[in-house]
C-alpha cells in the first residue's frame, strides 16, 4: 500500500485513464437539443430559456404554484409542468404571454446573421430580472 493507495485503486485509476484516452471531446453548438440531433432543436431551446426566466421570476417573487397559476390564468398542474420543464404543452407564444403576465416586456429583434456564422439562429437572452 504505497502512498496510501491499494493495488486495486491503482488498477482502477489505470483503467480510468485508458478509457479517457478513447473518448473524444466535441465542442457544443450552443444548443444541446441540436447536439443531440433532436427535431425542432431551436424551438426546444427557446422554450427552455423562456421557462427558465418564468421560473426565476416565480421564485424571486416567492409565488406558490397556486398563486402563479392564478396570475397566469392556468391550473396548478400546468404550473408544475412548467417549473419542471415539461414544456410539450406550451407554445413559445404562450410562454411569451406568461412573461407579460409577470410584468415583463418581451422584445424581439430581427437582424441579418453575420457571414461568419453558417446558419441563422434564434437567441433568447434576458436582461436583469428584477424580483418586483
Amino acid at each position: 500500500m504505497a502512498n496510501g493507495r491499494t493495488r486495486e485503486s491503482r488498477n482502477n485509476e489505470s483503467r480510468s485513464d485508458e478509457s479517457r484516452s478513447d473518448e473524444s471531446i466535441v465542442r457544443s453548438s450552443g444548443n444541446v437539443f441540436a447536439d443531440l440531433g433532436l427535431r425542432d432543436a431551436g424551438e426546444k431551446q427557446t422554450k427552455v430559456r423562456l421557462a427558465v426566466a418564468i421560473q426565476q421570476i416565480i421564485q424571486a417573487r416567492r409565488l406558490s404554484q397556486a398563486a402563479a397559476a392564478r396570475l397566469l390564468d392556468i391550473n396548478q398542474p400546468k404550473i408544475s409542468a412548467l417549473v419542471n420543464y415539461h414544456l410539450e404543452g406550451f407554445s413559445v407564444e404562450r410562454l411569451l404571454h406568461f412573461l407579460n403576465a409577470l410584468d415583463r416586456d418581451v422584445e424581439i429583434i430581427i437582424r441579418k446573421k453575420p457571414r461568419s456564422r453558417k446558419t441563422a439562429r434564434i437567441l433568447v437572452t434576458e436582461s436583469q430580472l428584477s424580483a418586483v
